[in-house]
């Protein structure tokens, strides 16, 4: 063969290995399969997949030609909601020029720039290094969020739910988000209050109350239409708020302009849990959240998702810190949850099927016939960070259960390159 033939056969070869992997026909036997929908929890239960999607939930299931995985008990979920984060639009969180996340064109102090218009998806990047890092933990979606930043105001920008499938579009509807309390009075005029005058101004001109040409206006053309889908319940609204009085506020401000709301944070939600409730308000909690990091968090509480669960609120999970990198972490905050008095069925639906419902991604989030087969194998109680995810498959593919971290583990743990090769140290091993 010569050199030519032999560069272009490597190159088919590396394009071929580019290429996502076909779904195949899967039947996982003998599993205690999670479903986190109707059925509840089946003992030693089939799934059969075929075409990405699941076709049958029972026992005694066959499938001549698919490949057989034998489960023998260990517990088969949903693929698992990795959080409201920058997974894929941040790699290195104090690196800003691998940070998408949020927009600052003005000063911060004297010029507000509000641009609801602005659209983080723009900047997903489906090869990531993160990803693989949550995929190999069971992770197979999140939410994709902009972020309130000096420079920028508190109506922050756009994001969506994102599948870690290698997809560069969103799985479903836009979010705007929304940033208030004192983390957001910076952007007002140093002023809690102001936050609802220029909410109620923005509303104006989304609707044609104010003129565009108008000296008051502070909505682009495009602004003034992205911001319209989001009233009278076309678009979820997620806002991120803590303080009691705050989310009382922002609920009557919601009714007020018919807006479809969600709550991110809300360290002290629980104390206005029937009024969420009533409202059919989907909070998504850290469960972390405890001692007040400031004056919005006086009532914190571990209990939190519990006592709100319990009046009747949908719940499901987020994290402050470092989210994007640590997305993976998210089903220890719902065993922190369990811990303290949350059901452990819905802390599972609280990492499958309630964050896929409020996102509005019909078929992700439970175990049933139609759906997608985004499944995680566990070894063990998905919620005990002693156990571990065997394997993940989104659309009926089998992800690599690899990442950057294990690549550097299974370097760095190798023995050191023996004497007749050299006596290098194990970093140089290959």
């Amino acid at each position: 063969m010569n050199r030519r033939n032999a560069r272009l056969l490597a190159g088919a070869a590396l394009a071929l290995l580019a290429l996502p992997a076909l779904a195949q026909d899967v039947l996982i036997r003998g599993a205690t399969v999670h479903t986190a929908g109707a059925r509840g929890t089946l003992r030693d239960a089939d799934v059969l997949v075929r075409g990405g999607r699941i076709a049958e939930v029972g026992q005694g299931l066959s499938a001549p030609g698919a490949t057989v995985v034998e489960a023998r008990g260990r517990p088969l979920t949903p693929a698992l909601f990795g959080g409201i984060n920058g997974l894929g639009i941040e790699e290195v969180s104090g690196e800003s020029s691998t940070s998408d996340g949020s927009l600052a064109l003005g000063d911060g102090a004297k010029h507000m720039v509000v641009r609801p218009e602005f659209d983080v998806t723009l900047a997903y990047n489906p090869d990531s290094i993160l990803i693989p890092v949550a995929t190999a933990e069971g992770v197979g979606f999140g939410l994709l969020s902009a972020g309130a930043t000096a420079g920028g105001s508190i109506l922050a920008g756009q994001g969506a739910p994102m599948r870690l499938d290698g997809g560069l579009d969103p799985a479903g509807p836009k979010v705007l988000f929304l940033q208030l309390g004192a983390r957001g009075a910076a952007l007002t005029g140093d002023s809690r209050a102001a936050q609802w005058m220029l909410l109620d101004q923005l509303v104006d001109e989304a609707r044609g109350r104010i003129p565009a040409g108008s000296h008051v206006a502070l909505l682009t053309p495009a602004g003034r239409t992205a911001l319209a889908r989001y009233l009278d319940g076309q678009g979820r609204v997620l806002a991120s708020v803590d303080r009691a009085a705050d989310i009382r506020q922002l609920l009557r401000w919601s009714r007020r302009h018919g807006v479809r709301l969600a709550i991110a944070g809300g360290a002290e939600a629980w104390r206005v849990a029937p009024e969420l409730a009533a409202a059919n308000v989907p909070v998504f909690v850290d469960p972390l959240d405890n001692l007040p990091s400031g004056f919005d968090q006086l009532h914190a509480t571990l209990e939190n998702a519990a006592r709100l669960r319990a009046a009747g609120v949908t719940v499901s999970f987020a994290q402050a810190s470092d989210a994007a990198h640590n997305a993976r972490k998210l089903r220890q905050l719902a065993g922190n949850a369990v811990a303290h008095g949350l059901p452990w069925d819905d802390a599972l639906a609280g990492l499958t099927r309630v964050p896929a419902e409020a996102l509005g991604l019909a078929d992700l989030g439970t175990i049933a016939p139609g759906k997608r087969a985004d499944l995680v194998l566990w070894s063990g109680d998905p919620l005990d960070v002693a156990h571990y995810a065997e394997q993940t498959w989104l659309d009926g593919r089998a992800l690599p259960m690899r990442s950057r971290q294990t690549e550097l583990r299974d370097r760095y743990l190798r023995s050191a390159v023996p004497a007749d090769q050299g006596g290098l140290p194990r970093a140089y091993a290959r």
